[in-house]
């Protein structure tokens, strides 16, 4: 998750988002994971170990939803048929679910590894 984001630098340009927007929503439909039935976070690999342990701590309906999610767009994908458009991830729909908890085990692990790297150190008594 350490792709390289542009997301605030253009956020804080009103000029920017408002030639972008369009792109990203022109981008996010010719992706096609939406008609698969797909969230943009179902896109997510699942090798590292911060996603693995994300996705332990995801609520028990979010998880059964993202596995019936990927199965059946596996089985979308065995038999070359898009879903039908009433059962397609509208735009609302495709909001991210698992990022805020992967953000937040990255910040744990980093929080750990910078207070197992403390050093500690007794203070020295001046003598007068």
């Amino acid at each position: 998750m350490s792709a390289p984001n542009l997301n605030k630098f253009i956020m804080k340009r009103p000029w920017l988002k408002r030639w972008m927007k369009p792109i990203s929503e022109w981008y996010a439909e010719a992706a096609g994971y939406r008609k698969l039935g797909l969230r943009v976070d179902d896109l997510i690999p699942e090798e590292s170990d911060t996603v693995q342990l994300a996705l332990k701590r995801l609520p028990p309906k979010e998880a059964y939803d993202r596995v019936f999610r990927l199965r059946r767009a596996f089985q979308c994908s065995l038999s070359h048929q898009l879903l039908p458009k009433d059962q397609q991830t509208k735009p609302e729909e495709d909001y991210l679910y698992l990022t805020p908890i992967i953000k937040q085990i990255e910040q744990e692990s980093k929080e750990r590894g910078d207070l197992d790297s403390m050093v500690v150190s007794k203070k020295k008594k001046d003598k007068l």
